[in-house]
């Protein structure tokens, strides 16, 4: 059987620390292609850019920086950038939780849920945490989960979306999609030119 092929993106960019620790931690189990946002484009979920051309710069063996979305990212690497189809689509390690809600809005959920549009068992990893960041605990979970889902598969267009919370986690428990109140917080200010913004 030929050697695994893993795909990697996420949306905190292609120079972040997470997605480096989810490609180094694959690479045991296959030949690792990351292709990933050339900037954060955090919660951009899984656009797609439609307006203007895509463009995909090469930045070391099997890493292209892309000026688009995750779901962009995974687009482009399955129709023009692999070699060949992946056996999986591996998002993150996202910087922070996505939990509950804010799965919809979450372009490393977004990416992941691309690979299993184009019938690729995918998984999405996030760290559940904003500072002290750790990223091998999340790394070596999200490993042993891809072997077993490289083994075994999943369901079709079924993702899993895992979050690690900081330190080393005892145990891995399967559970189902929670809520989230949102309360709208909305801050108001001023520019420097006195013109009106706001910030989500």
């Amino acid at each position: 059987m030929d050697t695994p092929l893993i795909l990697v993106t996420n949306d905190d960019g292609v120079h972040a620390a997470g997605i480096r620790s989810l490609a180094d931690a694959l690479g045991g189990l296959g030949e690792v292609w990351v292709v990933a946002p050339d900037r954060e484009v955090s919660a951009c979920s899984q656009s797609l850019t439609l307006v203007r051309p895509l463009r995909a710069e090469r930045v070391a063996e099997r890493v292209y920086a892309v000026d688009g979305t995750p779901a962009d990212c995974v687009n482009l690497a399955l129709v023009k950038l692999l070699p060949r189809r992946p056996q999986l689509v591996a998002a993150g390690i996202n910087r922070g939780g996505n939990l509950g809600d804010d799965v919809f809005y979450s372009g490393t959920v977004g990416g992941a849920r691309e690979g299993t549009f184009f019938g690729i068992p995918s998984i999405a990893v996030s760290l559940a945490a904003r500072s002290d960041l750790d990223y091998a605990p999340s790394a070596e979970i999200a490993c042993r989960i891809a072997a077993l889902v490289l083994e075994r598969g999943l369901p079709e267009r079924t993702l899993l979306n895992i979050n690690v919370p900081q330190g080393r986690p005892q145990a891995i428990a399967f559970t189902v999609q929670g809520r989230r109140d949102h309360e709208g917080t909305i801050l108001e200010g001023l520019d420097p030119r006195s013109k009106t913004y706001y910030w989500i």
